[in-house]
């Protein structure tokens, strides 16, 4: 079942590209970055209500025609926010940092002006209150929330973007692929250049995953360092927030706007941010750098021998930039301790709290959808497994408690021994395969599911990593280095993530999404 997408008035609004005026400097689009898009409206060269239009144009001329299915919902309040940014341009105001920045915004933040449907049809017609924490940090820095994107029905699948609001989402590589998820609607929406740059989520890989196979940046910050206030959860104390993008500059410049402490967010700490992230856009940040290869997620026997060739390389390509590589690298105990954790499966009661949070909720208890069968057949199996737990018990006074995090042995020793290990080898940070594997067939999403390193380390130690593109599988497919640093290390990720970045330019465009012309 679908919602009505686009306006069809909407469609028509195309404009001149840089290649129709040669007396224009106005971007195409396709790959523009940040700074692209600013420095045109600043030079006069265009208009924000003109970049919105044409963002808007291309979801229509291309999400439905190519089967990506990325985009959920278009936001209609878009052209006249970029009207009010266009007004403070033209009385030359100072601008806000993010000003006339379309972003595509993945379904399960909260959104005043847009419905938010956590990739369930049973919130189809739910429109929160206010706006999720960083939504809003995002608005007030001039950022437009161009468009909502599609994603797993209630984030439940690292491997498909399939949800019962919108449908499936494909490849923007190759369409008879998976972006992975289950923020799979940014990723292929980003990829295709159907915004600037977008926001999603991550429990255990949806962040990282779906940024490695749309060859894209995404972070995955440390738990405590962002907000997750608004948006809807899966497991409370492992989920993360945070920008998906085609550069690291672009990511950066989103990061640097929605990191900090929000009293709202229970888990977050003060004082944790850097001053500015864009500091860290350091061309040489590899020289003098010391990186631990965890061989324990590289050498998986069934990891594909073609992502391991783009790693060797990769590494090979650091060791060239400067950095001394330490290999192999190993943490002790750690697949005894990672799979000694075990996975609260809280979110039953966590989604119970979001709901409390609406004016008007759709459902109290999330499992009103087993009756109505309002769930994606995909998703039936996932959403059986979570069924069985409390409603109104805090997951820490379960029969079998659920520690909540920081509170968790398991979790807290396996990031001791990290920390010990990293701190031996006085490595600043580890490098593995985002994903050692390649994208799935997308009507085989389930038996090829392999390669996912997404889902221990990072969100069981609650550290930060980084995901950004180190090649193409088969010179077809995308796939991720992923850096991954100690607790709000952050800003060491972005310089080794850039640094990397700016000496390979291993991203390209995906085929099919060309600028549009009159």
């Amino acid at each position: 079942m679908r919602t009505q997408k686009y306006s069809s008035a909407l469609a028509a609004l195309i404009l001149l590209t840089a290649c129709g005026s040669a007396s224009r400097n106005v971007p195409i689009l396709v790959e523009s970055t940040i700074s692209d898009i600013q420095n045109a409206i600043q030079a006069g060269d265009t208009s924000c209500r003109n970049i919105v239009k044409r963002y808007i144009s291309r979801i229509e001329t291309y999400d439905q025609s190519s089967g990506i299915n990325a985009i959920a919902e278009v936001n209609h309040s878009a052209l006249a926010r970029a009207d009010e940014i266009d007004q403070l341009v033209q009385s030359g105001d100072v601008l806000p940092e993010l000003f006339c920045v379309p972003l595509l915004i993945k379904d399960n933040f909260d959104t005043y002006d847009m419905v938010t449907t956590g990739g369930s049809i049973a919130l189809k017609d739910s429109i929160p209150p206010d706006d999720a924490f960083m939504i809003r940090k995002l608005r007030e820095a001039g950022a437009i929330v161009l468009a909502k994107t599609n994603m797993a029905e209630w984030a439940f699948s690292p491997r498909e973007t399939v949800s019962s609001s919108y449908g499936r989402t494909a490849n923007a590589y190759d369409i008879n692929y998976v972006p992975a998820g289950s923020s799979g609607g940014t990723a292929s929406g980003v990829a295709a250049s159907l915004g600037v740059a977008g926001m999603g989520s991550d429990t255990g890989n949806s962040i990282r995953g779906p940024s490695s196979h749309l060859a894209l940046f995404g972070i995955r910050s440390t738990i405590g360092l962002t907000s997750r206030d608004g948006v809807i959860p899966l497991v409370f104390d492992r989920d993360i927030a945070g920008p998906m993008a085609r550069t690291v500059e672009d990511g950066v410049k989103l990061f640097n706007v929605i990191a900090g402490y929000d009293p709202a967010d229970p888990l977050t700490v003060p004082d944790k941010r850097e001053s500015d992230y864009r500091d860290f856009l350091n061309a040489n940040g590899l020289e003098g750098k010391r990186l631990g290869v965890l061989r324990a997620l590289v050498d998986h026997d069934d990891a594909d021998p073609g992502i391991r060739i783009l790693f060797d390389n990769a590494i090979a390509e650091m060791k060239e930039a400067g950095a001394t590589i330490v290999d192999p690298f190993s943490i002790e105990d750690f697949e005894e301790i990672s799979d000694d954790i075990p996975f609260c499966g809280r979110f039953r009661y966590d989604v119970g709290q979001y709901f409390k949070t609406l004016d008007d909720p759709p459902l109290l208890d999330v499992n009103d959808v087993l009756v109505t069968g309002e769930i994606a057949p995909e998703t039936r199996d996932s959403f059986d497994f979570y069924a069985q737990y409390p409603l109104d018990i805090v997951p820490d006074n379960w029969e079998e408690p659920c520690p909540t995090w920081p509170n968790h042995p398991q979790r807290n020793q396996l990031l001791a021994n990290t920390l010990e290990a990293m701190d031996a080898a006085n490595v600043d940070a580890l490098v593995f395969p985002t994903w050692s594997n390649p994208p799935a067939h997308i009507d085989r999403s389930a038996e090829e599911y392999k390669g996912d390193n997404n889902q221990m380390l990072a969100p069981d130690a609650g550290l930060p990593a980084v995901t950004v593109p180190m090649g193409f599988w088969q010179d077809r497919l995308p796939a991720g280095l992923q850096i991954l640093g100690r607790p709000y290390a952050e800003g060491i990720l972005i310089e080794l993530a850039y640094a990397y970045e700016q000496k390979t330019k291993h991203r390209r465009a995906p085929d099919g999404f060309e600028a549009l012309r009159p």
